[in-house]
């Protein structure tokens, strides 16, 4: 019973430093996805809307994480929420990871279609603010990264986000360069394809987890 202070003070602790961490990553994210829609519609780029929106859909999930810290925080000693701690940081990440596999759906089908029927892109431009994002992305996942993520879902969740937009950052760096070196087209929906399958396969493997804290399967 001597620890028992301490073990109810340790996770209270962990969820509001992860509170101010997310939030400052829902901020930045906010600002990237401004300039990337921003940039966009300015020079006529679809890659960049692309990019950009699916940057938004990740702020809406990210703010849903910290969302979920804060609700804790402001809910910390309240009697109806004792044990309901896990259960709402289980609740987001699974919420999360189903927005995930959702954005991943997208991309794929917007890329076979892109296959088929390419867009001009202005490289240069895109390549710049794409290199941007990449940055961001970095900063971001530095920040959502803990010790304890394998054990808080909803921190894990968003830290996937964040390294699910770094990977279709990183892939289309490498499409941008391929089409304006190399004129490979279709570089930017085959990355696009190939990343939605592993965001894929990230999102599933964080819902059967998340699923199971839900449902109390051991």
């Amino acid at each position: 019973m001597v620890n028992a202070p301490h073990s109810h003070h340790h996770p209270h602790t962990h969820h509001n430093h992860h509170e101010n961490k997310t939030g400052w990553v829902v901020l930045i994210a906010a600002v990237m996805m401004l300039i990337e829609v921003t940039t966009g519609f300015l020079t006529h780029s679809m890659a960049l809307l692309s990019d950009g929106f699916h940057m938004g859909s990740h702020v809406l999930a990210l703010g849903l994480a910290w969302f979920a810290y804060f609700f804790i925080r402001r809910n910390h000693g309240n009697p109806h929420f004792v044990n309901s701690r896990e259960k709402i940081l289980a609740l987001s990440g699974y919420t999360s990871a189903i927005v995930l596999v959702i954005i991943a759906l997208v991309m794929a089908a917007e890329s076979v279609y892109r296959l088929y029927s390419p867009v001009q892109v202005d490289f240069k431009t895109a390549l710049l603010v794409a290199t941007l994002g990449l940055g961001v992305n970095l900063v971001s996942a530095y920040f959502l990264h803990h010790p304890d993520e394998e054990s808080d879902h909803n921190i894990r969740a968003a830290y996937i986000h964040v390294l699910s937009d770094t990977l279709t950052s990183v892939a289309a760096i490498f499409a941008l360069l391929a089409g304006y070196y190399f004129k490979w087209y279709s570089a930017d929906a085959i990355s696009g394809i190939l990343s939605s399958i592993l965001i894929l396969f990230w999102a599933w493997a964080m819902i059967r987890v998340s699923a199971k804290e839900l449902v109390d399967y051991k």
